[in-house]
């Protein structure tokens, strides 16, 4: 019998460097497209933990401590998720119903420079509750006081 022995081909420094940049450029135009996220958010919690479950060592289950803690994990930052939604929601309702409530009503603001007084003649934009004082608009966290007609 004779001894089978895989050589590792040899390639040129040239040719190296060619199939180097044919490479990166493939790699290029296969990550456009794909925006890069910031955060984790739970489809990258699943799917990390899918590739956990997946290449784990057989002889090594994962421990069901571990597991229970990643799965606590996951709860929690779903939780988190639509508590930070909710919040979102009262905000803009608080400031939509503080707009309304100012509607017709005489109010001091500050506009970066100096006090105004007027009467709030429009309300609009229920996510900053916009207020309007003659034709002028004004975010509600401007308002100073409100002054009771």
């Amino acid at each position: 019998m004779s001894d089978i022995s895989f050589d590792t081909p040899r390639i040129s420094g040239e040719n190296y460097n060619r199939l180097k940049m044919q490479v990166d450029n493939y790699n290029k135009t296969v990550g456009q497209g794909r925006e890069m996220k910031q955060e984790l958010d739970k489809d990258a919690f699943l799917t990390i933990l899918l590739q956990q479950l997946t290449h784990q060592d057989p002889t090594k289950p994962m421990e069901d401590k571990e597991f229970i803690a990643q799965m606590a994990q996951f709860s929690s930052l779903e939780q988190m998720k639509n508590m930070t939604a909710e919040m979102a929601k009262i905000s803009q309702m608080v400031n939509q119903n503080s707009a309304i409530s100012m509607l017709g009503k005489t109010v001091e603001v500050f506009d970066g420079k100096e006090m105004l007084t007027g009467k709030v003649d429009k309300i609009s934009n229920a996510e900053l509750g916009l207020i309007y004082i003659d034709g002028q608009s004004f975010e509600i966290s401007q308002v100073q006081n409100i002054i009771e007609n």
